[in-house]
């Protein structure tokens, strides 16, 4: 059986409407009874909780917490899912792209604009389309959000339109 970890960081995706002190139900229980409806043929998610905090509020302890937790989980060969704050979701990519050396299994960040637990959420859109996407993805780092997969290099949020945008390469690296 393929084993699949998702880390959890909190933001939107781990928070519901009645959540605003960041107490009571966390995402793990929501996610276990996610997982137990749906027919995962041969796959195994592990849910490992690392962080429950907003973008705004990480410290570099915290970034580094998650990398700390991304690098050890590379050991065991199987592919990553990170939930995160969508604010902070791609500078977080970046972090984990400049101090990861080596990555041999997809890594994808994925997160929520309106929380996991209220109706409407994209949360649980997301989530699925990051299941089926780490099994195609190359070996890589990865944002998956709103039915698109962006290289984590190669994206921004634009908070006016507040989605997920192509962003053209560094200069240096365009094709004269």
């Amino acid at each position: 059986m393929d084993l699949l970890y998702i880390v959890t960081t909190g933001g939107s995706f781990d928070e519901d409407h009645s959540d605003q002190s960041r107490q009571g139900v966390t995402v793990n229980h929501r996610l276990d009874h996610y997982f137990s409806r749906l027919y995962l043929s041969g796959t195994r998610p592990i849910v490992v909780p690392v962080l429950r905090a907003r973008s705004t509020e990480m410290s570099d302890c915290d970034r580094e917490l998650v990398l700390e937790t991304t690098r050890n989980l590379l050991e065991e060969g199987s592919p990553i899912v990170i939930t995160h704050d969508t604010d902070g979701m791609v500078e977080m990519g970046l972090f984990l792209k400049q101090h990861l050396q080596h990555v041999h299994v997809p890594i994808i960040l994925t997160g929520a604009m309106t929380p996991f637990g209220c109706q409407g959420s994209d949360g649980l859109q997301n989530l699925t389309e990051s299941l089926f996407a780490v099994r195609l993805l190359p070996a890589g780092l990865f944002i998956v959000i709103h039915n698109r997969v962006f290289p984590v290099d190669r994206v921004e949020k634009d908070n006016n339109l507040n989605e997920f945008l192509w962003r053209d390469p560094p200069t240096s690296a365009r094709v004269q």
